[in-house]
C-alpha cells in the first residue's frame, strides 16, 4: 500500500498545485506508473469540490457557486490544462492542415485571437453543463468529471506516439503501458457504476467511443500527441462527461 500511496502522491504532484511531493524530478518508469492513479487524483480533487458545494450551497445562489467551482478546479490545476486547450485551438487555426506549422505554432509561447475564443467557449460550455445538472447529480458530476478528465490522459498516452524528443509528458508517454491503462480505467468503471447504476456503464461505454475517436483524430491530424494535447483533452472530455451526464442520466 505505501508504493501506491507514493503513486498517488506523484501524480498529485504533476496534476496539481499542491505540495504532495518534493519534487517530480525522479525516473521516468516511475512516473509512468503513478500514470495509472490519475483518475484516482481526479476523484480526489471531485471529491473536494463536493465538499466546497456542500458548505456553500445554502449560502451562494447556485449560479454563482457553479462558477466559482469551476473556478476552483481552475486554480487547484493552475490553469494547466487549459493552456494546453489555448495550444492546440492555436496550432490547429494556424496551421492549415500542416503537421509541422500546427506543432510549431503549439510550442510558441504567444496566445492568438483562435485560442482566446477556443479557452473562452470551453468554460462557457462547462459552467453552463455543471450548471444545468439536476441538483440531485450535482455531486456524482462533480466527482466523475475531473475523474474522466484525468482517465483520458492515461488512455493517449497508452495508444499514441509522444511526439517531442523532450518535454515534461515525455516520461509518461514513452513509460506508459497496459498496467497503468487497466489502473485507470478499472478506476474509472468503477466510478462510472457506483455514481450512476447501469448508466453509469453507458456513460462509461459513450466516454471510450470519444477516447477513439480522440486517438484517431490525434494520430491523423498530428501523428501523435504532446504535453499540450494531453492537457486539451482533459478539458474537452471534463465538457463532454457533464454533457454525457445531462444527455444520459
Amino acid at each position: 500500500m505505501k508504493r501506491e500511496w507514493d503513486d498517488f502522491r506523484v501524480a498529485a504532484g504533476f496534476l496539481t498545485v499542491l505540495p504532495t511531493v518534493r519534487e517530480l524530478d525522479m525516473p521516468p518508469e516511475r512516473l509512468a506508473r503513478s500514470m495509472g492513479l490519475f483518475p484516482a487524483v481526479g476523484l480526489a480533487m471531485g471529491l473536494g469540490l463536493v465538499i466546497i458545494d456542500w458548505l456553500l450551497g445554502a449560502l451562494i445562489p447556485r449560479p454563482v457557486l457553479d462558477g466559482l467551482l469551476v473556478l476552483v478546479l481552475i486554480l487547484v490545476t493552475g490553469a494547466l490544462h487549459l493552456d494546453g486547450i489555448a495550444d492546440l485551438v492555436d496550432g490547429l487555426a494556424g496551421g492549415r492542415g500542416d503537421r509541422e506549422r500546427t506543432l510549431d505554432i503549439m510550442k510558441d509561447s504567444r496566445v492568438g485571437a483562435m485560442a482566446v475564443v477556443g479557452v473562452v467557449m470551453l468554460l462557457l460550455l462547462k459552467y453552463l453543463s455543471l450548471y444545468n445538472v439536476p441538483l440531485e447529480h450535482k455531486k456524482a458530476a462533480l466527482l466523475l468529471m475531473p475523474c474522466a478528465g484525468r482517465w483520458i490522459q492515461v488512455v493517449l498516452a497508452a495508444f499514441c506516439r509522444y511526439l517531442r524528443p523532450e518535454g515534461t509528458a515525455a516520461a509518461f508517454v514513452e513509460q506508459v503501458g497496459e498496467r497503468e491503462t487497466l489502473l485507470a480505467t478499472a478506476t474509472l468503471l468503477l466510478a462510472c457504476f457506483i455514481l450512476f447504476g447501469l448508466k453509469g456503464v453507458l456513460l462509461l461505454f459513450l466516454l471510450g467511443l470519444a477516447a477513439v475517436v480522440l486517438i484517431r483524430y490525434f494520430d491523423t491530424r498530428l501523428g501523435g500527441v504532446t504535453g499540450d494535447v494531453l492537457g486539451a483533452a482533459t478539458e474537452i472530455v471534463e465538457v463532454l462527461s457533464l454533457i454525457l451526464v445531462l444527455a444520459v442520466v
